[in-house]
């Protein structure tokens, strides 16, 4: 049986990779593969914090322009972090998990809204937590509110999952030679410009001593791989 060498964990997954190869909406099987994933994980007696994109159904910053202010654009993907929210719950709790979903936009018809206390006391009894609607408050990613999350939930580490498997010093996509980091701090970060991480969250995560890990989210058991510490990622402190 796999060791966790973490004991509570913010994982932080990417919306657009919900949607599969179907580049849009949800993906059934993904989030399956996802949510038996995570409840393994939890079957490893680690804390579960969950932050989800929503780029899989609309991207603030991308889809702002002369039709809406970035204010309503960002407001339009918080809600979708919510929608992706809900689909995970399902599916998580079709594998057994108790789930909360605490958000910080408010939308009291589908979750509560987010409330420190409440959301520690729940984590620490058992269930996982989603974080969607973000902040609350826009010009903030989602990487900031999970960097945000992290920090009050305490939690060892922040795992984000990405399209690749880790930090290079170029886009691997674009480029067959760019190099991956096993480890780098968060002043080469900033000072590289590497662009895994908005500034925000990056400060937030060096400020607070919470490492970055960041991994594929494609793949068998890339998660639980990850919080087990052997997954082919880039650690970052």
């Amino acid at each position: 049986m796999m060791k966790p060498v973490f004991k509570r964990i913010l994982l932080k997954l990417s919306g657009e990779g919900l949607s599969g190869s179907k580049g849009f909406g949800v993906d059934e099987d993904v989030v399956a593969r996802l949510a038996a994933e995570i409840a393994e994980v939890k079957r490893l007696n680690v804390q579960i914090c969950l932050v989800i994109g929503g780029g899989n159904f609309f991207r603030g910053a991308r889809n702002a322009g002369k039709l809406m202010d970035r204010s309503v654009a960002d407001q339009i993907g918080m809600m979708a972090t919510v929608m992706n929210a809900l689909v995970l719950k399902a599916a998580l709790e079709k594998n057994g998990c108790p789930v909360e979903i605490y958000s910080g936009l408010s939308v009291p018809q589908v979750c509560e809204n987010y409330n420190f206390g409440k959301a520690l006391r729940a984590l620490e009894s058992g269930a996982v937590i989603i974080f969607a609607g973000g902040t609350g408050s826009p010009y903030f990613t989602t990487d900031t509110g999970a960097a945000l999350r992290a920090s009050e939930m305490h939690c060892d580490v922040l795992m984000k999952a990405t399209q690749v498997d880790g930090v290079y010093n170029s886009d691997p996509r674009k480029n067959p030679q760019a190099v991956r980091y096993d480890e780098i701090s968060f002043a080469e970060v900033v000072e590289k410009k590497l662009g895994v991480m908005d500034i925000t969250a990056i400060t937030m995560a060096a400020d607070n001593n919470i490492p970055v890990m960041v991994f594929a989210q494609k793949g068998e058991n890339s998660i639980v791989d990850a919080v087990c510490g052997t997954a082919k990622c880039t650690i970052i402190k």
